[in-house]
């Protein structure tokens, strides 16, 4: 007849019991939200962050923190409007995605007689690339729950 030996059976039945408490206190933790409003590998929220990326991509990039939740562009002039530039500075101000979570400033430069001269920018200019950001962060947010 087989008689395992007190050095094997004290560390099988050692393993076996941490196996069990492993598996009891998994079942006691509520599941995790899959796609929670938080994040914790980087300062702030990694929907809006990816959000501004996307949204910002056809616009060349100064600085990029994601610590501290700040986007800086460089000056962009688009093709059809030569004569006029904008620079944004995106900054995410929380964790959570929120509306108010993301605050987009903006610099806008008219060539007047090849200077570049500071020109007003409009509120709703910077208010449409808030709610693009947002929007876009809400459809990333709902493709990693249904996905």
């Amino acid at each position: 007849m087989f008689r395992p030996s007190a050095l094997v059976t004290g560390p099988v039945i050692a393993i076996a019991a941490l196996s069990l408490a492993a598996c009891a206190s998994k079942k006691d933790r509520p599941a995790p939200d899959l796609a929670a409003s938080r994040v914790t590998t980087i300062g702030v929220n990694s929907y809006l962050w990816r959000a501004t990326l996307d949204t910002l991509s056809f616009m060349p990039l100064v600085q990029t923190d994601s610590n501290g939740g700040v986007i800086v562009t460089d000056w962009y002039a688009n093709p059809q409007a030569p004569n006029e530039r904008v620079k944004f500075t995106v900054t995410i101000l929380d964790q959570d995605l929120r509306a108010d979570a993301i605050r987009v400033a903006g610099l806008r430069q008219v060539n007047q007689g090849g200077q570049w001269v500071a020109a007003p920018m409009t509120a709703a200019t910077t208010q449409k690339l808030e709610d693009l950001i947002l929007t876009r962060a809400r459809d990333l947010r709902r493709t990693s729950v249904a996905g």
